[in-house]
């Protein structure tokens, strides 16, 4: 029999944030939902008559609110056991195209809000000595692919943050999961998605076929959501879960060979690697 826990779930209106809160339901648990629009608040807290259904308009970027609702919303139904942090969106454009400004608001949304959340949430759990934190990353979190390299920055900074967190929180009995997608039948690569426009005609060869293939894909992705959120529920289940883990079989397709060149490349500039250290001179060593 699982043990009811009570979730945080942010952009729990659309993708994997809504699948995830509809799973959290189905599992039994008591599911809070950020959301940005009154009438996502209401559609979402219908969805339970046993009170376990609950939503807040909050915006992941507004961290001064972050900081005044999650203490409320402890007060209110309890402390929270599970972050899962959802929200955010994608950005396509060539980099050398693609406003500065538009790769500081894909930080905000996609790390700066999920870094947010996660302080306002870690105190408590720090302190019952207990909770897991699961923040929804992607296969571009592990290999950079042209077109989308703002995005790709951010979920490699996500999936950086896990592991160093995941380690500075494991004596306090929190975990930390960093859960990283391949393509999934969301709005992600639809009306989601923010794109820079072209200007540069260098780039057309490389990047016109990716953007028509992205466009052609969207709504045909192979990955279920669904099928993702109840793996990301039995997560919250195991004493022992993984610090990464990858979610389809096009992520597990392209991060897996990628993985094994970096490991080849590393072993076939070892000896420049190891140039780099101070030798130490005859005085320095150690006498027999």
């Amino acid at each position: 029999m699982s043990i009811q826990k009570t979730l945080l779930i942010t952009g729990a209106n659309s993708g994997f944030g809504r699948a995830l809160f509809h799973a959290g339901l189905k599992a039994g648990h008591t599911v809070v939902g950020t959301v940005r629009r009154e009438e996502d608040r209401d559609a979402l807290e219908a969805l339970s008559s046993d009170g376990r259904s609950h939503a807040v308009i909050l915006d992941v970027t507004d961290f001064s609110a972050i900081g005044v609702t999650v203490p409320a919303l402890e007060g209110r139904i309890g402390a929270i056991d599970v972050l899962i942090n959802s929200a955010g969106y994608g950005h396509e454009g060539v980099l050398e195209e693609s406003p500065l400004e538009e790769l500081r608001r894909q930080l905000e949304v996609n790390l700066f809000g999920a870094v947010a959340m996660i302080k306002a949430v870690l105190p408590s759990m720090r302190k019952q000595r207990r909770g897991h934190i699961i923040n929804i990353t992607s296969m571009a979190g592990y290999i950079g692919l042209p077109g989308i390299a703002y995005y790709t920055a951010s979920k490699f900074a996500l999936e950086g943050i896990s592991d160093a967190l995941a380690k500075e929180a494991a004596p306090f009995g929190v975990k930390v999961t960093a859960v990283a997608p391949g393509s999934f039948r969301t709005e992600w690569a639809g009306r989601s998605m923010v794109r820079s426009p072209r200007s540069i005609e260098d780039y057309d060869a490389l990047f016109n076929p990716v953007r028509k293939a992205r466009e052609d894909k969207s709504g045909k992705q192979n990955g279920d959501p669904d099928k993702a959120a109840a793996v990301i529920m039995n997560l919250v289940t195991l004493n022992e879960p993984p610090v990464h883990l990858l979610l389809g079989s096009d992520a597990l397709a392209l991060v897996k060979p990628a993985l094994r060149t970096a490991l080849d490349d590393i072993d076939i500039w070892e000896r420049v690697s190891r140039s780099t250290d101070f030798k130490r001179s005859d005085q320095e060593k150690p006498h027999a």
